[in-house]
């Protein structure tokens, strides 16, 4: 039963994650410059998030507490604009979990390759090592586009990329790493 709140919970803090820039853009066609309805869904998110803090460890407690207060105080301020860094700053967030782990013996992606063959020989370590790299470049990537979108004040642009374009290209990655993956295996 854990389990599964657990999962409804990270469930739930992706769809926000995806809905919040969408619905910025709706709530800018429909309403104009108001967009103070969206500190509804803010309410939301840094619930998600503390509950989330609750049950986690280490570096996730850290920055699902930080998430929270965070959200907290963006919602007590009701100073929206500063949502426009939420994706950044989850970027940046899986940049230190994925990039750190290139510093330690195992990286992230070897952790997840190992739960399901706890042998993995060393053409398949170098391999994940890789992937992992690859995962961190896309997050740099990630993060200067909607860093350039912000600062260049496209919201438009940022809400449709922070809220589509930018799970797409994960997505893309996501195949493209399991197809590399699949010709990886068959061709060793």
């Amino acid at each position: 039963m854990a389990r599964l709140f657990h999962l409804l919970i990270n469930l739930s803090l992706t769809l926000a994650s995806i809905a919040y820039p969408l619905a910025w853009l709706l709530g800018e066609t429909l309403l104009g410059e108001n967009h103070q309805q969206l500190s509804y869904l803010v309410v939301i998110m840094a619930l998600l998030w503390a509950i989330k803090a609750i049950k986690a460890v280490g570096f996730q407690r850290f920055f699902a507490t930080l998430m929270a207060i965070l959200l907290s105080i963006i919602w007590f301020t009701r100073n929206l604009e500063t949502m426009y860094w939420y994706p950044v700053i989850i970027s940046t967030a899986m940049l230190i979990l994925f990039g750190g782990s290139l510093f330690s013996s195992q990286s992230l992606i070897e952790r997840l390759a190992r739960l399901q063959n706890p042998n993995l020989p060393p053409e398949a370590i170098r391999y994940t090592r890789r992937v992992t790299q690859v995962w961190c470049g896309f997050f740099v990537l990630n993060i200067a586009i909607c860093i350039v979108l912000i600062l260049t004040e496209q919201y438009r642009w940022w809400a449709l990329y922070s809220g589509g374009i930018s799970y797409g290209l994960m997505g893309l990655l996501f195949v493209g790493e399991w197809v590399a993956r699949k010709y990886f295996q068959q061709n060793r």
